[in-house]
């Protein structure tokens, strides 16, 4: 649920299935084809699971919120007119500027609330992190699910301690890393 709270602990299924249904697998299917022949991108996927309506989101479980999506993006791929196109370049891709940051940089991440689709997750907005890793550059998801370009940025591995995003009750000495595209990052001020 995107890190929100009150929605209770994660019940771990022994031995899950992949599938509980016959249906869930063909919607799987579904969307693999959708997104190879370029109905949407897995960003815009993403954004139209977001845009469900919240009943549906809550109600309809995890391949129920895949179908719903669906048929949002193929009513209005339909509406646009668009044509079929098969395969894709995936979403890695060369990023023009030099990396901002470098590993055991302090960052702070920004407290975006934008309207659209975002990964940068709501638990770790405004929270004070160090560079881990610099991943490669990647398809900038909160341009390309709204059709205003691919915006290829650095993506960073970010450290975070337990602590930072989840307050006192977190468990001691833990920490959590989060991938995190590079306009989500500022450089945290150094204690003078």
């Amino acid at each position: 649920m995107g890190g929100m709270h009150g929605f209770g602990a994660v019940v771990v299924e022994p031995n899950e299935p992949v599938f509980h249904a016959a249906w869930e697998g063909r919607v799987c299917a579904l969307v693999a084809l959708a997104l190879g022949a370029r109905i949407a991108n897995i960003d815009r996927f993403r954004h139209a699971i977001e845009r469900l309506e919240p009943v549906e989101y809550l109600s309809a479980g995890y391949y129920g919120r895949w179908l719903g999506a669906l048929e949002l993006l193929v009513r209005e791929w339909r509406e646009r007119g668009e044509p079929l196109e098969s395969g894709g370049p995936g979403t890695l891709r060369a990023v023009a500027a030099a990396p901002r940051f470098a590993v055991g940089d302090v960052v702070r991440t920004r407290n975006l609330q934008p309207s659209g689709h975002t990964r940068l997750p709501g638990y770790a907005r405004g929270k004070r992190g160090t560079i881990a890793r610099k991943q490669p550059g990647f398809v900038f998801p909160d341009t390309n699910s709204a059709g205003r370009g691919e915006n290829p940025q650095w993506v960073y591995a970010v450290r975070f301690g337990a602590a930072e995003l989840f307050g006192s009750g977190a468990e001691p000495k833990a920490c959590v890393h989060v991938d995190l595209f590079e306009s989500y990052l500022e450089p945290e001020p150094r204690d003078v």
